[in-house]
Formats: C-alpha cells, sequence, structure tokens
C-alpha cells in the first residue's frame, strides 16, 4: 500500500488544462497514444450526462471493484490521470483514489496523477472542455485545436496569433486583452478586446528588450482591473514567450530560471531566440541590479 501512495500525486486543475492544450509540430499531443491516459472513476450515468474531453470510464468488474483498461500500457503513458466527482485530498477515500492506486501498483511508468476537486471543480473552470462525446477516432484527435495554455490561473494564457483570432477561444477564456506579436495583417477591431499590437520579426537581430515595459504595463494594468490577458505570436514559442517572461519577472521579482521553469511547467515546447533569451538576460540585470540566471545552461 505505501509504494502506491508514494507514486500517487494530486494534479491541479490549471495542469490538466495545460496537459490537454499541448501542441506537437502541427498535432495536438492529444493525438500521440502514448500521450495521456484520462479516467474517470465515477458512476456510469454521471460520465454518460458529461465528461472531460477525450476521458475514458474507468472500467470495473461486477463486483464494482476497479480494472486495469484494455490495452492501457501503462509503461507508455506519459500522462495518466483518475478524476472522480471531488477528491480533494489524498487523504480521502474515493473511487479516484482506488483506480489510482490500481493502476499505480499495475505500472505506471510515471506517478499516478488524481485531479485535485475532481469533475465538479474542473467542469466549473472549464465547461467548454465537457463533452458527451466517449469514442474517438484518430483521424479526430489529430484535429482538435488546443486553446492556448494557462500561465496564471484564468488570468494569462499564451498563444498563437491563430488561436488569438478565434471567437469561441476569446469568449471561452474570457480574455479581455490581447498583445499580438505578429507581421500578419490582423484586423483588430474584430477581436472585441483591448489590443496591444507588436510587430516585429522573429528574428536573430530584433529588438524585443525596448517592448518589455511597454508589454508588463500593458499585462500589468488588465490584469489589476481581473481582465484576463492572452499573449500571442505566429507560433507561441518565441516572441510572446520572452514577452511572458519579462512580466513574470518583472511582477513577480522572480529571476529568469524561475520564470522559465515556471512557463516551460506551462508550456513544454516554448523555444525563444537565443537573442531574446540575451535580452531577457539584459532584462534580469536591471531588474536585480545583477545577472542571476546562467544563459550558457544549454536548457535556455
Amino acid at each position: 500500500m505505501e509504494k502506491s501512495q508514494n507514486r500517487i500525486v494530486l494534479c491541479e486543475p490549471t495542469e490538466l488544462y495545460n496537459i490537454l492544450q499541448q501542441q506537437a509540430t502541427v498535432f495536438p499531443c492529444l493525438s500521440d497514444p502514448n500521450y495521456l491516459l484520462l479516467l474517470d472513476a465515477r458512476q456510469n450515468n454521471d460520465y454518460n450526462e458529461s465528461h472531460i474531453i477525450t476521458s475514458k470510464k474507468a472500467p470495473v468488474s461486477e463486483s464494482g471493484d476497479f480494472l486495469l483498461p484494455y490495452d492501457a500500457e501503462l509503461e507508455c503513458k506519459q500522462h495518466v490521470i483518475v478524476v472522480d466527482s471531488n477528491t480533494s485530498s489524498l487523504q480521502e477515500k474515493g473511487p479516484a483514489l482506488s483506480c489510482a492506486k490500481l493502476l499505480a501498483d499495475m505500472g505506471s511508468r510515471n506517478p499516478v496523477k488524481v485531479l485535485r476537486g475532481g469533475y465538479e471543480e474542473f467542469s466549473a473552470l472549464y465547461p467548454f472542455l465537457r463533452t458527451h462525446k466517449i469514442i474517438y477516432m484518430p483521424q479526430e484527435l489529430d484535429k482538435l485545436e488546443p486553446y492556448p495554455v494557462e500561465v496564471l490561473p484564468g488570468r494569462l494564457y499564451l498563444g498563437t496569433t491563430a488561436q488569438a483570432t478565434r471567437a469561441h477561444v476569446r469568449k471561452d477564456l474570457k480574455v479581455k486583452a490581447i498583445i499580438l506579436n505578429t507581421t500578419q495583417t490582423v484586423e483588430t477591431t474584430e477581436l472585441k478586446a483591448d489590443v496591444q499590437h507588436i510587430s516585429i520579426l522573429d528574428e536573430d537581430d530584433v529588438d524585443i528588450f525596448s517592448h518589455f515595459t511597454g508589454s508588463c504595463e500593458f499585462i500589468g494594468n488588465h490584469l489589476k482591473d481581473s481582465n484576463p490577458v492572452l499573449v500571442s505570436s505566429d507560433h507561441g514559442l518565441s516572441r510572446s514567450v520572452a514577452l511572458i517572461l519579462a512580466y513574470l519577472m518583472n511582477h513577480y521579482k522572480w529571476p529568469l530560471k524561475e520564470a522559465y521553469t515556471h512557463l516551460q511547467g506551462c508550456k513544454k515546447n516554448i523555444r525563444p531566440r537565443r537573442t531574446f533569451v540575451q535580452q531577457l538576460s539584459k532584462w534580469e540585470e536591471e531588474l536585480f541590479q545583477e545577472i542571476v540566471t546562467d544563459i550558457t545552461d544549454p536548457n535556455y
């Protein structure tokens, strides 16, 4: 029992949200069969009424004991997450923990995660990720359109230009302000949000440092007024990443390495240009009167 307990951890709603939104090249990570096993441990009628997108009903025996799903291949799964109605701690007894124990004992490669607050809290925070759909064909998973990732829950998002221009994305995330970092032609009046348009190229010789102060003020002023902000660029990997890192460093007084670690935890494939990292190092020196982060580290 102790062995399995050590391999079960709580998963915050924002963590599951971001896991569902990860993008791998042109396809969402959800299209990879080894990426996520999301099991719903609630009763059949609750699951059939509504559940989290791509989640599967955890199978049970006639006696009510949880069973290992067919073709679970636990040793291959990057994420294994169990959901019930409202489990809020690992000290509670409930279906999510019972199911998680089975998965941990049966060889999950990574710790099994139990969603804190369960379906009730997650669906209240992200009602647009509820569904009745049970079976997804591979081509349907390939065509899923991820949302921007959540950097600060319900407040700050990182995404692409395409995501920023989708009306349902802005509506679902309640976005009131957008930093649009693109050279593309976008009719900003149609976005129905306060837009700061930064038209710079994603190239090595670009000065992004001079935009840090203005973007930090733009983000900070809106968040102070409880207006969710989406920071976007064409691919959501470099220019927008640099601006969000600058904000996190400025607002939370985090050195670059701490801000980078946090943002990489939200979006796994961030890759700001090397020259942008160098300008962020200069920003760090301006904020802290010293260079704290060694950017020669290959992690940056």
